[in-house]
C-alpha cells in the first residue's frame, strides 16, 4: 500500500476525506444548536417553586438563544416519569431535565428508580439554590430554635414537627434535625402545605420545616414565626434570620437546588453554549429579584462541581434514610 512522506496510507487518506463532509456537519448542527424548541421535563407539578424558576429562567434563556424553551410538567414519584422522558427525547440538546435535591433523595428512596441520575445524565447547570424556614405557631412558647431544642431534650418524645409528604426533603430534614440536636420528637407528614400550616396554627404541631415561598405570606402576616434558615450560612433571602446550626443543631445543613441536566452523550459544544447563555440569564439583576422573591438565590454551578454536589447529597440522604429506618418503595 502507497504511503504518503508522513506514513499516512492513501486508503486512509481518502477515509478522512469523506468523512470530513460529515464531520463538518455535525460541528454546524452543534454550532447551530438550538435548532428547534427545547424541552425541559420538570419531574413537579405546574406552580411550585421548581416549575416558576424553571419558567421564569428559561423564558429568558429562550430569547438569548434564539428558540423558545418548553416546560413540561411529569409529576411522578421518584422524578421517573419526567427521567424516562427525556431520556427518550435523545441526546441532540433539545430534551432537557430538571433535576433537584429531591432527585438525589429519589436514588435511596426507590429499590428500582429506572434510571441512574449520576451515569445516565450531564450536568449543565443550576439554576439557584434555597434553604428551608424552621417555623412555629406566632403564639407559640418557642421564641427561638434553641428554645424549641431546649424543651425537646428536657421532654423526649412530647413534640411533633410537620412537614409535607414523607420521603421528600422537607421530610427527611426533619429527621435530620432529630440526628444534629439528639432530641427524641415524632415526623409528622401532610399532604400538601396548606394542611401543614393548618396543624401547625391549631396547635397540633410544634414546628415545621418547608419553603420561604410556601410561607412567605403568613411570615409576612405573622401568623407563623420564622426561628432559623436550614442552611449553613444566613442567605440574602432572610439575612436576619439564624441559622439551625448557630441556634444549636451542629452540622446540620439543608441546602436545595435546582439544575439542568442533559442526557448522556449530548455534543460537548451543545453543553458549554447551554453553560455559557445560563450563566449570562442568572447573572441578570431582573432574574435575580424574580428568584429571590422566591427565596432562592439565583447561581450558576456546572460541570464537575454540580456532579460532586449531586453525588455528595446522594450519599448524605442515604444515610439520612437508612439512620431513620425508611423502607425503599
Amino acid at each position: 500500500m502507497v504511503k504518503f512522506k508522513d506514513g499516512v496510507s492513501r486508503r486512509a487518506f481518502g477515509l478522512m476525506l469523506a468523512s470530513a463532509p460529515l464531520m463538518s456537519t455535525q460541528l454546524n448542527a452543534q454550532a447551530a444548536w438550538p435548532t428547534m424548541p427545547v424541552r425541559v421535563l420538570v419531574p413537579f407539578g405546574a406552580g411550585g417553586v421548581a416549575d416558576i424558576t424553571a419558567r421564569i429562567v428559561t423564558e429568558r434563556l429562550g430569547d438569548k438563544l434564539g428558540q423558545r424553551f418548553v416546560i413540561e410538567n411529569q409529576p411522578g414519584p421518584g422524578g421517573i416519569n419526567a427521567a424516562r422522558a427525556t431520556l427518550a427525547g435523545g441526546n441532540d440538546g433539545h430534551t432537557l431535565a430538571l433535576f433537584s435535591n429531591g432527585t438525589a433523595v429519589s436514588v435511596n428512596m426507590f429499590k428500582d428508580l429506572r434510571f441512574d441520575p449520576v451515569k445516565d445524565f450531564t450536568p449543565i447547570s443550576t439554576l439557584g439554590f434555597f434553604d428551608f424556614i424552621l417555623a412555629t405557631n406566632a403564639s407559640s412558647r418557642y421564641k427561638t430554635l434553641k428554645d424549641f431544642i431546649d424543651y425537646g431534650k428536657a421532654n423526649p418524645g412530647v413534640m411533633n414537627v410537620g412537614t409535607v409528604i414523607a420521603g421528600s426533603t422537607q421530610n427527611l430534614s426533619a429527621e435530620l434535625l432529630k440526628t444534629s440536636t439528639g432530641i427524641d420528637f415524632r415526623v409528622v407528614p401532610f399532604r400538601n402545605t396548606p394542611d401543614l400550616t393548618l396543624s401547625l396554627t391549631r396547635g397540633d404541631v410544634d414546628l415545621m420545616i418547608d419553603s420561604y415561598a410556601s410561607l412567605k405570606s403568613m411570615m409576612e402576616d405573622k401568623q407563623i414565626r420564622a426561628l432559623a434558615t436550614s442552611g449553613p450560612v444566613r442567605t440574602v433571602v432572610t439575612p436576619d434570620l439564624p441559622t439551625a446550626q448557630e441556634a444549636g443543631a451542629a452540622g446540620y445543613d439543608v441546602t436545595s437546588w435546582n439544575a439542568l441536566f442533559a442526557p448522556a452523550g449530548t455534543p460537548a459544544p451543545v453543553i458549554a453554549k447551554l453553560q455559557s447563555a445560563l450563566a449570562e440569564v442568572l447573572a441578570d439583576a431582573e432574574i435575580k429579584r424574580k428568584l429571590l422573591d422566591l427565596g432562592i438565590e439565583a447561581r450558576a454551578v456546572g460541570g464537575a462541581d454540580l456532579s460532586k454536589r449531586l453525588e455528595a447529597d446522594i450519599a448524605k440522604w442515604g444515610d439520612v434514610i437508612q439512620k431513620a429506618g425508611i423502607q425503599k418503595n
